[in-house]
Order: structure tokens, then sequence, then C-alpha cells
């Protein structure tokens, strides 16, 4: 008999507020805010969990987290060192087996069925995990372990922060049952106001009604709804080791349909995106929009650019066109939005640019002035537009 799966989930507390509080130990035990500036319509990245107690949350636009929590301090992102951090997470993740899946900075699904040989049982291996990462880093982070991804990243999530739960085949009901039905993948708030109005409110009454019942209710996924239920989840853990894409993305706290923040949030991750393919003298052919509704139903929209580039201009303009072309067509509540870039070469490879050269020469001299400045007196320091020129500061 094959031995049972055994999967690991990784979500570091309040990641990049976290981050922020130990390079500034004067901050610990503070409300922090990650964020853009509030006069020019920035929107939360992060809050730490003494901001989130008033109610702040991410994607939220800055100045109403001000207004909930003005006592905050308010921090400007600094992606490049949460990378380094996570840099140094994943690399314990990878001692411990090589099937890694990162979702994003802060989390991750590791497949540990084979390394139990070498290190004792998954339990063991995601409490030394947990240590591991605090004496490294400093920072705490919530493990979920569990026979599926499913259950796995539901119970790192049961008790942060500084989490730790583990869901087995015979326990998984127990965890399950009394928990809302919005816990489950798939619900957004429209299901789960349609299922509660059918008097189901937690997911042991979900479990309990047939799939008939269900179908008339949610549809075509009543069956997926009821797998989930009973703790079935057949996804592998998918590792990706060679770097072909870079890419950033946000999960809201709450979904969002409001075209100015979710244009913020995007354009944010193309400022990040576009500066670290500089940092890395890539380019990019192709830019991605991923965009996950409140159902999490996930969609892709992705566009070839004629010439690849890392200039912010291009890859903005491209982007705000794919989004819109989505709004048009099938706009929705977003539980996520992301951005990504592929179809990587060396800066130097091939024709240069998809502008004239006087342009091009000229974007990329605004483009590493705003690095610098940026670099030197943080992200708020200079910012991009989206309701006028979307590449001018």
């Amino acid at each position: 008999m094959p031995q049972a799966r055994q999967i690991i989930h990784v979500d570091m507390d309040a990641f990049y507020a976290s981050v922020e509080q130990l390079d500034h130990p004067e901050l610990r035990g503070k409300a922090v805010i990650v964020g853009g500036d509030p006069k020019s319509r920035g929107v939360v990245s992060a809050a730490s969990y003494e901001a989130r107690k008033f109610g702040v949350h991410s994607a939220m636009p800055t100045a109403q987290a001000l207004r909930l929590c003005p006592h905050a301090v308010l921090l400007p992102v600094r992606m490049e060192r949460y990378a380094e951090v996570s840099h140094a997470i994943h690399a314990i993740f990878e001692r411990y087996t090589p099937l890694v899946e990162p979702i994003s900075l802060d989390e991750a699904f590791l497949d540990v069925t084979d390394s139990t040989n070498l290190f004792g049982t998954a339990e063991q291996i995601g409490r030394a995990i947990k240590k591991e990462i605090k004496g490294q880093t400093h920072l705490t982070a919530s493990v979920g372990i569990a026979p599926n991804k499913f259950l796995a990243k539901l119970a790192s999530d049961l008790k942060k922060p500084d989490g730790f739960v583990a869901v087995t085949e015979q326990n998984k009901q127990q965890v399950l049952d009394p928990l809302g039905v919005g816990r489950i993948w798939g619900v957004g708030k429209v299901t789960e106001k349609a299922l509660r109005d059918r008097g189901i409110r937690t997911i042991g009454e979900l479990r309990r009604r047939t799939p008939g019942e269900l179908k008339d209710i949610v549809g075509n996924t009543a069956g997926e709804l009821l797998r989930l239920a009973r703790g079935e989840d057949d996804r592998q853990v998918e590792p990706d080791r060679q770097c072909k894409s870079l890419s950033s993305e946000q999960t809201f706290a709450a979904d969002i349909s409001d075209e100015t923040v979710l244009l913020s949030v995007l354009l944010q991750q193309v400022e990040e995106v576009a500066q670290r393919l500089r940092r890395r003298q890539l380019k990019a052919k192709t830019i991605t929009l991923k965009l996950r509704y409140g159902d999490f139903r996930t969609v892709t929209r992705s566009e070839t650019l004629s010439e690849p580039t890392h200039l912010t201009k291009p890859l903005w303009e491209t982007a705000e066109r794919v989004f819109r072309r989505w709004q048009s067509r099938s706009a929705g509540a977003l539980r996520l939005l992301g951005f990504g870039a592929s179809g990587l070469e060396p800066e130097h490879a091939g024709q240069q640019s998809l502008f004239a050269n006087p342009d091009r020469e000229r974007l990329k001299r605004l483009d590493q002035a705003m690095d610098k400045i940026r670099d030197r007196y943080g992200k708020r320091a200079v910012h991009r537009g989206t309701s006028t020129d979307p590449h001018d500061p």
C-alpha cells in the first residue's frame, strides 16, 4: 500500500509588517501598516496584528486604514527586503524536501511524504521548520499539516499567529464539521449566503446534504464542495525550480470590485515586477493578469508584447489594457489580483525595445531615476498615477 501523503503548509505571520518590526525594533508591539501613500490612492499591502485589531486589512485604501487606526506607523513597501527574507525561509524548506510549491513570498506547500524516513514524522518536520525559521529570521510562521493541500492550508490558518495544527484522516471531520461553510475553497460571499439561506451554516451541515440538494443551490460545483467538506483533495504539490517568470499578487481580506482600488493595486504590482526585472537585468515578452473571484474561480488573461522590455510604461499600458478588456467582458468582485511577466531573456539579448530610440532612452532614464529615489527614500517618495498619464511620476 502506498504511503499516505504528508503535506505541510507554511504561512508567515503578517509577513511584510513583521519584517518591518524586525528591522525597526522600536515598532515591535505597535500598529504598523505597510502600504502606499494615502494622498495618491495608495492601498494597504500588509498590517501588523496590532493594526488588524482596528479593522485594518490588505487592499484597504491607506487613507481609510489610517482613519481606523490613526496612531499606526505607515511604512513603504520594501519588496527586495521581503524577497531576501523569503529566500532564506525557502532555503530552509528545501533542506527537508525538494517538493516545495511557493504560493507567494510568505507561504508555500511542502510534500514531505518521502522525507519522513530521514527527518521523522511530518509533525516533527513541521516543528523543526518552525524552529529554524524563528532561529534564523526571528519571525514566526503558522504551520498546518494534513494529508492534502486543502486541509493543510486550512490547518495553518486555524490558530494564527504562531500556530501549529495537524489534521489527520482520523480527526479531519472533527476539525471540519464545526467550521463555517465560508472556510471551504470555492465558497465566496454569494455562495455562503445562498447556503445559509437554506439552513447550511457549517461544513458538517453541508456534508450531510445530498448532491441533488446542493446542486439546486450551487449548481455544478456541488460535487466539489462535498468532496472538500469530506476533506478530500487530490491536487499535487507542484514545485517549479526554474525561474520562468516574475510576478506579484495580492489576496484581499474582502472581495473588491472598485476599479480605482484594483487599478492602484495592479499599478503597484507592475512597478514592483518592472523594478525586479531591471535589477536582474532581464526583460519580459509576455504579461499575465491573474484574477480570482470571490467564489475562488480563477482566470488568467495574457498579452504578448511586440518586443521584450523591462520598462514600466509599456508593461503598465499592456496590463491596464488587459485589465479593461477583462472588465468589459466579465468583471466581478475579486478575491485576488496578480501581475506576472514571463518569456524572460537577458537585458541585452536580441533587438532593443518596441520604442523609437529617443523614447526608449527617455523612459529608461525615468525608470532609473525613480528606482534610485525609491531605493533611497522609500516607495512613497515618488509614484505613478492611474487616472492621468500612468508613466509620469
